[in-house]
């Protein structure tokens, strides 16, 4: 049975906190409206419209709110070049994945023109047989259907997977897919992030043996 590693993308492939902040701030500034460091932490990984939503309030429409959100993420994929960078262990985990034979996708709430600017500028994109967006789901995260649809789409069995997360949100999603998940505490810390079948500091700390461990003593 092949195995599927399925990745998000914001905190586990890439850094990319400060890009999404500045980006934030700018809209924000132009909308005269305060905007800290630590409400945007805390919102990575979460889809524009419920965030905005929560920001400005539940009268403003839902047109004038995704417009909002599209004009941050035109701001932020300006900024990748300068401002985004793999993280720590990730390019040696995905010539691993391709060594043992694993199909790999991300599976990312991010718009879909967020996750091919960052692959294509970052010299990602050939690791990947598949890329997932969760904008156009009816459920985000901690709803399982992005793994799912990320499982079916590389043609694996969802107890096949394996996922790489970073948000508590991604690791309930994962738990209820069926799917073991290793979480990273890049943007949580370990006590968030308990519900993962195993927590790691960086992916330079995850060991091919525990990592193989992991994935063959699921059910087959």
């Amino acid at each position: 049975m092949t195995t599927g590693l399925i990745w998000d993308m914001d905190g586990v492939l890439v850094n990319s906190g400060q890009a999404h902040y500045l980006a934030w701030r700018r809209l924000f500034d132009e909308l005269g409206l305060p905007l800290t460091a630590e409400q945007v932490r805390l919102s990575l990984g979460m889809s524009n419209l419920p965030l905005l939503r929560a920001w400005l309030g539940e009268t403003m429409p839902n047109e004038r709110l995704l417009e909002l959100g599209e004009r941050k993420e035109v701001y932020f994929r300006s900024l990748i070049s300068e401002h985004v960078c793999v993280l720590p262990g990730v390019r040696a985990w995905l010539a691993r994945a391709r060594e043992f034979g694993y199909a790999q996708a991300i599976a990312s709430s991010a718009p879909m023109a967020n996750i091919v600017a960052i692959v294509s500028q970052l010299g990602l994109a050939d690791a990947f047989s598949l890329l997932v967006s969760g904008t156009h789901l009816p459920a985000s995260k901690p709803d399982p259907a992005i793994f799912l649809l990320a499982s079916r789409g590389l043609g694996c069995d969802p107890a096949a997977c394996v996922v790489l997360e970073d948000s508590t949100h991604g690791v309930q999603a994962a738990r209820r897919a069926g799917m073991p998940c290793v979480a990273i505490t890049n943007t949580r810390s370990a006590a968030d992030l308990a519900g993962a079948s195993l927590v790691v500091s960086s992916l330079d700390d995850l060991a091919p043996d525990t990592f193989e461990k992991m994935v063959y003593q699921r059910p087959r």
